[in-house]
């Protein structure tokens, strides 16, 4: 498609394109943001099914025929495997999915949402299940323990905590003194019967077959499953169990421990002062009593637990001499309790270190990030923009690898148009010296301590006022107007709803537009889109947005409030229509309207061939050398490009610390 240009332009006004191949890779300078990549000429081989170009020759062996599926074997077999449920003939008829690929990729969509459910069910269980596995809700567990000795008042019967302040006492019986020791366990003092147990039946072994209450052991209260007999003692039952001590159970005599549970013996050894002989849990109890005596074991689980025939014996043990609990969290519940509490401090640790470092940010570090560039920056030397890359403009007229347009051309840059202003004057001064000619080296001092920066600003169907918003807060930044481009991008022609013109003749109304370049001219450029959307057109308006304001159409108070603000400030401006085909534009509703990223792209696709000397687009080659002519500087000299959606204002300090900030990183590239 051959380029058209306005009738007022000459060719000299346009940088002069460069056609010679550059030479290898020598000594010569080179810029690391305008690059010549020489494979990028070459047609890259492609990602799906690459086809065998070179024939195949004697000796050389042919590749076995590979599948269209280029991922893991592993992840396409576990894919089948969880949409077994989903046949290929049954996506194929039902789902619509005729293509092999594309239900492959359906497979693996669901397999990765399957790994994901999995991944919420583990987080879940840890978070909720996993402390009801290792420390379940059971009758120790859902009530709290009270330590024996802690509180008086308070007597134990069955390990069940009883409030005995209004205690009636009996002739037998006084609970005021039995209180003295608060918690004390009192259960040997009720009536019971050896049948009521019925974990003993079928137990031989004495501590089994002996009778609650006898002579020697006396029951003076009544019967202890009868709920008038605690009525009538006024011992009134609280939700609390008997909690003792290791240190507790090793000073109270004969008490031991088993599983956990606290064991009271002394009915059964008040009854059998001496040992019976061949009677295993006998022998053992007495083992464990004598064996503790001094120290603060008497734990008799693993004894019991070692033989079968004693640990037949525990559940009938701890039904008729169950006491109270050891007060300590079982092993389940501390490791679910260390992990609640590991994870809260994670979590709380990593929100007071962000807080903590957005403070130090704040307070110490903000200011020398996005303060202005310091005086070791300005003393670095840097590639001047105008040197192009690989010496691909030495010629007989070009001996320093300068651009076409940094030393000679210059003078025919400078000559008067058709409208008496000379082509160079810009809105930016211009860092090429046409008398002495443009150096390869040059100071950053010479290029300034503002980065060049394009502001994006897309539009739909916006109105006035919020378009005068946008770019009104962009305008009054204190970043200086020599180094900003408000960057437009009108997506169709569309008029909104209660608008009386379209969004782009809203926008070219609000432009000074620079007569040197006259009406534009539709110019082409490949869309986001298929079909016959995938090309489209747009026109370049170029001008200034500057503090002129139609009193009739804006709002007296937000004419007076920003007036004053962009008075005096002149930014220049680029606006792009996208106006589409000749076909679309009769036909369709929304000529040009290709979307959002299509609109970003056209500036992320012109800045990309600039940077790497690709092949422009009409509307890109239209874009450079507007640009150039408004800004007094080629397009690889802009750094930093701000995305700035409608309906924001933005602060008149801001653009100055997110562009100051982008200076002295050694990351980002400056000027090179």
């Amino acid at each position: 498609m051959a380029l058209r240009f306005q009738t007022n332009y000459d060719f000299t006004d346009v940088p002069i394109p460069t056609t010679r191949q550059p030479p290898p890779s020598g000594a010569t300078i080179r810029r690391a943001k305008t690059l010549t990549k020489p494979e990028r000429g070459v047609a890259p081989v492609p990602l799906i099914n690459p086809p065998h170009l070179l024939p195949s020759s004697p000796g050389h062996q042919t590749p076995s025929p590979q599948t269209d599926y280029n991922g893991s074997t592993s992840w396409r077999i576990f894919s089948r495997i969880v949409t077994f449920w989903a046949p290929d003939f049954l996506l194929s008829s039902l789902g619509g999915l005729k293509d092999k690929a594309v239900r492959q990729a359906w497979r693996e969509k669901v397999a990765l949402c399957f790994i994901i459910s999995i991944l919420c069910c583990v987080v879940g269980f840890i978070t909720v299940g996993f402390q009801k596995v290792l420390c379940p809700e059971n009758i120790t567990s859902d009530n709290s323990f009270m330590r024996v000795g802690s509180v008086a008042g308070t007597l134990s019967v069955r390990g069940i905590i009883y409030n005995s302040t209004n205690a009636k006492s009996t002739p037998e019986v006084n609970f005021g003194n039995l209180a003295r020791v608060p918690g004390s366990d009192i259960t040997q003092l009720f009536q019971r019967d050896a049948s009521q147990f019925k974990a003993c039946t079928g137990i031989n072994f004495r501590v089994a077959r002996d009778p609650p209450c006898s002579t020697v052991t006396q029951c003076p209260l009544g019967p202890l499953n009868s709920s008038t007999t605690f009525s009538t003692l006024s011992l009134i039952k609280t939700s609390f169990l008997a909690g003792y001590s290791w240190e507790q159970v090793a000073e109270i005599p004969n008490y031991f421990v088993l599983d956990g549970a606290v064991i009271n013996l002394t009915p059964y050894l008040t009854l059998h002062t001496n040992p019976i002989p061949a009677d295993n849990v006998d022998a053992a109890i007495r083992t464990i009593m004598t064996a503790h005596t001094s120290g603060s074991g008497k734990d008799a689980t693993r004894l019991f637990y070692n033989r079968a025939d004693l640990k037949s014996a525990l559940p009938c043990i701890k039904e008729r001499y169950y006491a109270g609990n050891i007060d300590k969290v079982t092993p389940g519940c501390f490791v679910t309790s260390l992990l609640l509490y590991a994870g809260l401090v994670i979590i709380l640790s990593l929100v007071v270190v962000r807080f903590i470092m957005a403070c130090v940010f704040n307070w110490f570090l903000s200011e020398r990030l996005a303060g202005p560039p310091s005086s070791q920056e300005f003393n670095r030397s840097a590639i001047s923009p105008a040197v192009m890359p690989e010496g691909a403009n030495i010629s007989v007229d070009n001996k320093n690898g300068t651009a076409p347009w940094a030393g000679g051309m210059q003078k025919k840059l400078n000559k008067p148009n058709k409208v008496g202003r000379p082509i160079a004057s810009s809105s930016s001064t211009t860092l090429i010296n046409s008398e002495s000619g443009t150096a390869p080296i040059m100071s950053l001092t010479q290029i300034g301590a503002e980065l060049f920066a394009v502001c994006l600003v897309t539009c739909y169907s916006e109105g006035e006022e919020s378009l005068r918003t946008t770019l009104d807060s962009i305008s009054t930044t204190t970043y200086s107007d020599a180094r900003k481009l408000l960057f437009v991008v009108a997506d169709g022609m569309i008029t909104g709803a209660g608008e009386k013109k379209s969004t782009p003749d809203i926008c070219v109304g609000l432009l000074e537009a620079d007569p040197r370049f006259g009406n534009p001219i539709p110019m082409s450029y490949a869309a986001v889109g298929s079909g016959a959307k995938a090309q489209n057109r747009a026109m370049v308006y170029a001008g200034h947005y500057s503090e002129f304001f139609p009193p009739l159409i804006i709002r007296k108070s937000y004419l007076l409030s920003v007036l004053s603000a962009v008075a005096g400030r002149r930014t220049p401006t680029v606006i792009v229509v996208k106006c589409g085909t000749d076909a679309e534009s009769v036909s369709d509703k929304k000529p040009g309207n290709r979307g959002k990223r299509d609109s970003q792209l056209i500036l992320m696709n012109f800045f990309s061939r600039v940077t790497y000397n690709d092949r422009m687009s009409p509307l890109d080659f239209d874009l450079f050398r507007k640009i150039h002519i408004l800004m007094g500087v080629t397009p690889d000299f802009f750094e930093v490009c701000l995305m700035v959606p409608l309906f924001t204002q933005s602060l008149q300090y801001v653009a100055n610390l997110i562009l100051f900030r982008s200076t002295p990183t050694p990351r980002y590239s400056r000027h090179h």
